[in-house]
């Protein structure tokens, strides 16, 4: 929920805090993502805050000791089924991978 806020989306430290260093995501957009072009976006202050996003549906399961696959729909004017999964590290959970699907 962090990563949809936009304050933490605008600031890179609070981003890397949240993001695995071997982060990859696949956007609604298809675009992929690794965790450097997510701080190099977020840094350059160009990151879109866009509308408030709405998250509804939300469900996690336990996959291994310390990784979580949590799914949740999300709209902020377009609809998009999340899929991440989080680690836990010593320093915290971070998300290791997302993927975004538009939702009809």
């Amino acid at each position: 929920m962090r990563l949809l806020d936009p304050e933490v989306r605008a600031s890179p430290a609070l981003v890397s805090e949240l993001l695995d260093p071997g982060f990859t995501e696949i956007g609604a957009s298809g675009r992929r993502w690794d965790a450097t072009s997510i701080l190099t976006v977020t840094s350059a202050g160009s990151a879109d805050p866009g509308p408030p996003v709405e998250v509804s549906q939300m469900s996690g399961t336990v996959l291994a000791p310390g990784i979580v696959h949590l799914t949740y729909l999300t709209d902020d004017g377009r609809r998009a089924w999340r899929s991440s999964l989080w680690r836990r590290t010593e320093s915290g959970w971070r998300m290791y991978f997302h993927q975004g699907t538009l939702a009809g």
